[in-house]
């Protein structure tokens, strides 16, 4: 089949690179705003921060330097761009405009394994016992557990690192890696993990007696909540029992994640928006960091009408121009964009303050309206996407707290006289039920399902246990107390 060359039209759509930017920019949040613009600013010297002496209003969009460059006959971008040198030797198309830049972190904090790893310097092991010991704790998962046999570590320590060994030889290391610190770590299941801890423990009180009893020999109705089959087989009253269980409740389930959480670092929320009651009205503000003053380098726009206004003979100044130009361009298209972040944050937080008004007036969660993503978009002209951008990761201060823009998004529900309530509603209700049962008989997902009846919300068991998930509360029998 002979190559030939075909010239054809077709019409497509295509994002702007101004676009992408603002997209970008519209889901990030306050705190990282700050970076971003820094970054900004780093890489581009035509970008300063400040206010416009010239112009300070958002809804100009046009700079002294545009006027003047544009209007210019004899400056025209193409002009200095008809060098030499093809554009091809000088881009390099390896990656997408739109293309997110991830690194990986380096975490600077140590692990639970190498803080074991140093508890071994401490004993008294040969080579050998060093060997399996490292293997052991580089086997253990987050939570701290050893979740492979034995026999599998024997053949690794035979296969990959010719150690010669016995599971009895590995089990008695596996022995002094859980006297180390923090207590049950090297744990083969939960219940050795508690045993682990309550025998450190031990020093003659009944009450830990007690509790190491009931997870050595009543292990299994300890998980279960059959508390009257355990007071019965230990012979003890109840109040005892509770006091046991208490002692068992205190342990650490995840002995390996809780130096994770003592070394994490926790991020303050800063929120984007301040939504407070003054006198029966809701005032809406917008954190200042969301609106950063910023403002195109007047020594920038000097210099490039000191080269428009020269010779440009010559392939430097040429090559000047055009990387002042797109430095200027640059700086202006981020400033717009984020003016435009601002009034479309605004714009979507007063549409949810509309509509939600009820609730950021009273506080009470029955208050809040079923909405979703299309009725906001729909009161304010803009796209479900663009919506959903804004109300990622942004939060909002009111008078009852911090709450993410997330929270006021629920689906609708219906009663029995087919009024629209959120099911958030019913969640609150929910919630309070089963703060308020009766915890030595909790109530059911059959009975919490009839008190939503009993309410006018028309609702199956399946729904209630569904909503009950989502609340992260167990059922009813987990959930008994003595």
């Amino acid at each position: 089949m002979a190559l030939k060359q075909q010239l054809t039209q077709k019409l497509e759509q295509r994002l702007s690179p101004q676009q992408i930017q603002l997209m970008k920019l519209l889901q990030v949040p306050t705190m990282e705003l700050d970076q971003r613009i820094k970054q900004e600013i780093e890489e581009n010297p035509a970008l300063e921060e400040g206010a416009d002496e010239v112009d300070d209003e958002f809804d100009n969009q046009d700079d002294d330097y545009n006027d003047d460059s544009e209007s210019d006959d004899e400056f025209d971008l193409s002009d200095y761009l008809d060098d030499d040198v093809a554009d091809y030797k000088t881009q390099a198309n390896n990656s997408s405009k739109d293309d997110e830049e991830r690194v990986v972190p380096l975490s600077g904090e140590q692990s639970f394994q190498e803080k074991l790893t140093e508890q071994l310097h401490l004993l008294d092991l040969d080579d050998k016992q060093f060997m399996i010991a490292d293997v052991l704790i580089g086997n253990l998962d987050e939570s701290g557990y050893l979740n492979r046999d034995l026999e599998a570590i024997v053949d690794d320590l035979a296969f990959a690192m010719n150690v010669d060994t016995t599971e009895k030889e590995v089990e008695e290391i596996l022995m002094l890696i859980q006297e180390l610190d923090p207590a049950g770590v090297g744990a083969r299941n939960l219940q050795e993990c508690l045993l682990l801890q309550i025998k450190r423990k031990q020093d003659g009180d009944i009450v830990r007696f007690t509790a190491l009893k009931i997870l050595e020999n009543h292990f299994e109705e300890f998980t279960k909540k059959h508390y009257e089959k355990i007071s019965k087989k230990l012979e003890i009253e109840d109040e005892d029992l509770k006091e046991a269980i208490d002692e068992i409740l205190r342990l650490n389930p995840k002995p390996g994640g809780s130096m994770r959480e003592t070394a994490k670092n926790y991020q303050q929320i800063i929120p984007d928006f301040m939504l407070f009651e003054n006198d029966g009205r809701l005032e809406l503000s917008i954190n200042g960091r969301n609106a950063p003053e910023l403002k195109v380098s007047k020594e920038y726009e000097s210099m490039l009408r000191s080269y428009a206004e020269g010779a440009k003979s010559s392939k430097a100044d040429k090559e000047a121009v055009t990387f002042v130009r797109q430095k200027l361009d640059s700086a202006k298209w981020f400033i717009d964009a984020i003016k435009q972040r601002q009034q479309t944050l605004l714009l979507t937080m007063d549409a949810i303050r509309h509509y939600q008004e009820a609730y950021f007036l009273t506080g009470d969660e029955t208050k809040l309206k079923p909405m979703i993503l299309k009725d906001i978009a729909d009161m304010v002209g803009l796209d479900i996407s663009t919506i959903s951008r804004v109300a990622n990761s942004k939060y909002v201060q009111t008078n009852f707290g911090i709450y993410p823009l997330k929270y006021f998004f629920s689906e609708s529900l219906s009663t029995d006289s087919g009024e629209e309530v959120s099911t958030r509603e019913v969640k609150k209700i929910l919630s309070d039920a089963i703060e308020g049962e009766d915890k030595r008989n909790p109530l059911t997902d059959e009975k919490l399902m009839e008190l939503l009846n009993e309410k006018g919300y028309n609702i199956a068991r399946r729904t209630v246990a569904k909503y009950r998930e989502q609340l992260n509360l167990p059922v009813a029998r987990m959930r008994k107390e003595l």
